[in-house]
């Protein structure tokens, strides 16, 4: 069922699209919350994938999507002939989300069948200023949209979302892209896909904004993430700037080196 509040420009998912994801997603949760229970202890082994293709009833290369997204979110390490181990590290209190990921929030929450909803705080339309023009790479005389979005997960204040994007890449988008899924609409009506993403992540001051939708305290720090996604031809077509509190929400990443 569809909650649509139109005052408050919320959109949630509903139950059957929570349930409709892949096989291996649906593994990586079991797993993630074991990993985080502690059922499956730091610096201990998973199940060999002999074991988890018995247990889940599923195939071996499936169980291998599985793991590969518990080792993009920082969670394990596998390497071949030693199994997969879960790494020890502090991080498991927060929502940790890879760094080098950049196929948006909505997915992300999605597999792990988390309560996502929206709240458009501003959409317009408009010529982009200097800063913008630089990051998007077009001339003053192209229009851009410019998104502001609060994210809301599991009916929490979560992530301030500032986001700007070309009209002419991104013909007809509507508030209801905003309150479901922008990436979506890029992805399976405009047949848009990426080639990656320039990401910068620091540290800041909260604004009075922040304190306003994110709950903070005047002195509490926010992590910000400026992003650039780029087209395979090489346009960008998002510049954003993604905010939320310290305590709330980190970034990984795993860098493992081979063997010398």
């Amino acid at each position: 069922m569809l909650l649509l509040v139109v005052g408050a420009m919320i959109f949630r998912y509903t139950q059957s699209e929570v349930k409709n994801v892949p096989k291996y997603e649906e593994i990586a949760n079991v797993l993630r919350d074991r990993i985080r229970s502690k059922k499956y202890p730091p610096n201990s082994f998973l199940p060999n994938q002999v074991d988890l293709v018995e247990e889940f009833n599923a195939s071996r290369m499936t169980i291998k999507k599985a793991i590969n997204i518990l080792a993009m979110e920082g969670l394990v390490y596998s390497q071949r002939g030693s199994g997969t181990k879960i790494l020890s590290h502090p991080y498991l209190n927060k929502d940790t989300s890879p760094a080098n990921e950049y196929e948006g929030l909505s997915l992300q929450m999605k597999r792990r069948q988390r309560s996502l909803t929206s709240q458009i705080i501003q959409f317009d339309v408009e010529f982009p200023n200097a800063f913008i023009q630089e990051r998007l790479m077009i001339d003053a005389e192209q229009p851009v949209y410019n998104i502001h979005r609060l994210r809301i997960l599991d009916d929490e204040p979560y992530i301030l979302e500032h986001t700007f994007m070309p009209v002419q890449l991104v013909p007809g988008l509507k508030k209801e892209h905003l309150l479901s899924s922008i990436y979506d609409y890029l992805h399976k009506e405009l047949n848009v896909h990426f080639a990656g993403a320039y990401r910068a992540i620091s540290a800041d001051k909260s604004s009075a904004f922040d304190q306003q939708y994110l709950n903070c305290a005047e002195t509490d720090p926010v992590l910000e993430v400026q992003q650039v996604v780029y087209l395979k031809d090489g346009q960008p077509i998002e510049y954003s700037s993604s905010r939320n509190r310290f305590d709330v929400r980190n970034y990984s990443l795993l860098d493992v080196r081979g063997n010398q």
